[in-house]
């Protein structure tokens, strides 16, 4: 299996983020990568045999994100800095209803209008590593349109990222990008399997009134968890979507027995649904010591689900998602794929 991965990452690393009343050190950080890669290389996949992206055109991002939202995220620093602010932009008022409103050309009420979570912070750089690790996105998907599977081995994550939001750490949503990638070339239905413990609300929210991209979401109970508002059982797609959107929420504290028989239905349904080909947000958030989670998946587990996605017989991209603050995170990342490949 090819793995595209970027160093250009390291160019989005925030200072800080505002967690429960109190700024503390970002979750999600460069030093998530080196967990990351030491887990990889742990079970045989050399940092050497990585791939780094062919460069796309803007056009494959904006085919999900709204030409104003990306005219943002290159722009929020430089407006951040001519306002006279220093630090990272970090979005503190949020509109009661953003599809009615118009962004304000104040910064601090544009930085609130594309933003749906205080944890998301853009930084001088942030657009730099964006593109690229679109481009690790993107080139995973071409091997799928070729046949194949492949890896995006990337941060920050993007599945919680909207057509015109950043939300949860995630300000590109990777995953509906390569998705929409794999339509424009041909594949006519794309299956998005997400798999990380917090539910996918950018990636629902792009294709929720849509036939030809099926989304199934397994995750923590938005009652209990992040991102709170989006991810019951009852959110199934509106309009041509309708029956095309499935979501899994589960308690705090379900265990690999309970998990996997909604990964099971999950594929039942990407089956039903004829998929061409299938995308992957692949978060091992779902781990048993993860800081930030309540799901108890041990380490073989991430191996067990791999083999099972593997039945499904489909071109696969899998996007690199969440996963935070042990270093058992490498290891459950290696597993799922090695088990994929078994």
């Amino acid at each position: 299996m090819k793995v595209f991965h970027t160093d250009a990452h390291v160019l989005h690393a925030p200072k800080a983020e505002l967690h429960r009343g109190q700024m503390v050190s970002p979750h999600e950080s460069p030093r998530r990568m080196e967990q990351l890669i030491a887990g990889m290389e742990r079970a045989g996949f050399s940092r050497d045999s990585f791939l780094g992206p062919s460069a796309h055109d803007l056009s494959a991002i904006t085919a999900v994100h709204t030409p104003d939202y990306i005219e943002f995220l290159q722009t929020a620093w430089r407006r951040w800095q001519d306002a006279g602010y220093s630090g990272d932009v970090l979005p503190m008022s949020y509109p009661m209803n953003p599809r009615r409103a118009k962004p304000p050309i104040d910064i601090d009420g544009a930085a609130g209008f594309f933003c749906s979570s205080s944890d998301t912070v853009i930084t001088e750089t942030s657009w730099t590593a964006l593109s690229a690790i679109a481009d690790c996105a993107l080139s995973a998907a071409d091997e799928a349109a070729k046949g194949g599977s492949a890896f995006a081995l990337v941060r920050p994550p993007g599945h919680h990222a909207g057509a015109a939001y950043m939300s949860g750490y995630c300000l590109l949503n990777t995953p509906a990008i390569a998705a929409q990638a794999l339509r424009d070339v041909g594949a006519e239905r794309v299956g998005i399997l997400d798999v990380d413990f917090h539910h996918g609300n950018g990636t629902q929210d792009i294709f929720y009134g849509r036939d030809d991209v099926f989304f199934a979401s397994i995750h923590g109970h938005p009652d209990h968890h992040f991102p709170y508002f989006w991810g019951h059982k009852d959110e199934t797609g509106d309009g041509a979507g309708e029956g095309f959107t499935v979501n899994y929420p589960l308690a705090p504290g379900t265990a690999y027995d309970l998990w996997s028989e909604a990964l099971e239905s999950a594929m039942d349904r990407i089956r039903q649904f004829g998929a061409d080909a299938l995308v992957v947000s692949l978060g091992v958030d779902t781990f048993e010591r993860d800081p930030i989670s309540s799901f108890k998946l041990t380490t073989p587990d991430y191996a067990r689900y791999g083999e099972r996605i593997a039945t499904l017989g489909l071109p696969t991209t899998f996007i690199m998602e969440g996963g935070y603050g042990v270093p058992e995170i490498g290891d459950n990342t290696a597993n799922v794929l090695t088990g994929f490949l078994a």
